[in-house]
């Protein structure tokens, strides 16, 4: 049994069963055993790789996107350039050497990460090693006034989600509890919540239907869209979902590049969830701020050139590096790959016509 899992445990003797959110948030930041404090996931000697891990291409046409941003903000003096869990850094790092295009972009930009993670700061801090000196900070809220551009990949998906069943007792709110052995197991609360946060059609979903609320997700979109709207800047967001609310489970726990049992080895494991585009639209909009999209990933990165950089990439090279490339296009951009499930979507203030959308 993990430390962590005997925690689990005892809690839950204690206050009885909790939330699938709060389950969620001790899985993937407790200071002692936390998925995301103990351990550097990424890649694939890790549990999961993302975008940037797969090609340098993904980072470089996204630098160029914060340059079109820059220019559109009116090439301001000064701004934060910020990325939200900013994995090993290596996005970070790509979309520096692409903004080299313009060294007005560089000059201006000061680089800030939303990192919690004691080991990933210290990765971020040797791949920008000669590109930047990062500023580091636990919260969004603690960034900077000013002009800002921020960039979000895989971020939203691992915020605690609150699941809501539909029983015979009406919408309830799933828990996690122990079963008949002391094993966490899945049950379902007496708590009811406020219809107002569920899809639209829950009256009529049909029983056993689940519906998933990240208000974290929401609460974080609305402070960087507020804090846009305040001070000028865009915010480029990535990550799997759906455009339009609706029903489903899309809890999932990943280890090793395989799922794996959300509520086996908790810490050991990759906790995320299908990230409600619809929602992170409606709470940036009600900040006053503009969206743009969601589009898929796959057509964001062709309309940003991505079979061109690919192209350039791999002329003179081996026979072997061009056919990775091309796989790695597949992979970043391809409709049974990547390129569909996962999207883009874009905040602004002003509003802003920009590359990709």
């Amino acid at each position: 049994m993990s430390g962590l899992e005997d925690k689990l445990r005892r809690l839950i003797e204690t206050v009885g069963p909790i939330s699938v959110a709060d389950y969620m948030s001790l899985v993937l930041s407790d200071p002692e055993h936390g998925y995301y404090t103990t351990r550097t996931a990424i890649g694939l000697e890790g549990d999961f790789i993302t975008a940037p891990e797969i090609s340098q291409m993904f980072g470089e046409l996204i630098g160029i996107w914060c340059v079109a941003a820059y220019e559109a903000l009116g090439r301001p003096p000064h701004l934060s350039l910020v990325e939200l869990g900013p994995g090993r850094g290596t996005l970070m790092a790509d979309l520096l050497r692409a903004g080299r295009v313009d060294p007005g972009f560089i000059r201006a930009a000061e680089v800030h990460l939303v990192e919690i993670s004691p080991e990933l700061r210290r990765r971020q801090d040797a791949s920008l090693a000669g590109l930047a000196s990062p500023i580091w900070h636990d919260r969004i809220d603690d960034l900077p006034a000013g002009p800002l551009i921020v960039v979000a990949n895989e971020f939203f998906d691992a915020l605690p989600i609150r699941q809501f069943v539909r029983s015979e007792r009406g919408w309830r709110e799933r828990v996690v509890g122990l079963d008949d052995q002391g094993n966490l197991a899945f049950g379902i609360g007496a708590a009811a919540p406020d219809l107002g946060l569920l899809p639209a059609g829950a009256s009529e979903a049909p029983m056993g239907s689940v519906a998933e609320i990240n208000r974290p997700a929401e609460a974080i979109v609305a402070t960087l869209a507020h804090r846009l709207v305040q001070y000028g800047g865009a915010a480029l967001i990535f990550d799997y979902g759906h455009v339009k609310s609706g029903f489903g489970e899309t809890l999932q726990a990943v280890r090793a590049h395989h799922y794996a049992d959300p509520l086996r080895e908790p810490g050991e494991c990759d906790l995320t969830a299908h990230v409600d585009f619809e929602r992170l639209a409606q709470a940036s909009a009600a900040e006053a701020a503009t969206v743009l999209g969601p589009v898929t990933q796959g057509d964001f990165l062709l309309a940003m050139g991505l079979v061109e950089r690919a192209g350039a990439l791999g002329a003179g090279r081996s026979a072997e590096d061009q056919q990775n490339i091309v796989a790695a296009v597949e992979r970043l951009a391809g409709p049974e790959e990547m390129g569909t499930l996962f999207k883009a979507m874009a905040v602004t203030h002003p509003p802003m016509m920009l590359p990709g959308f």
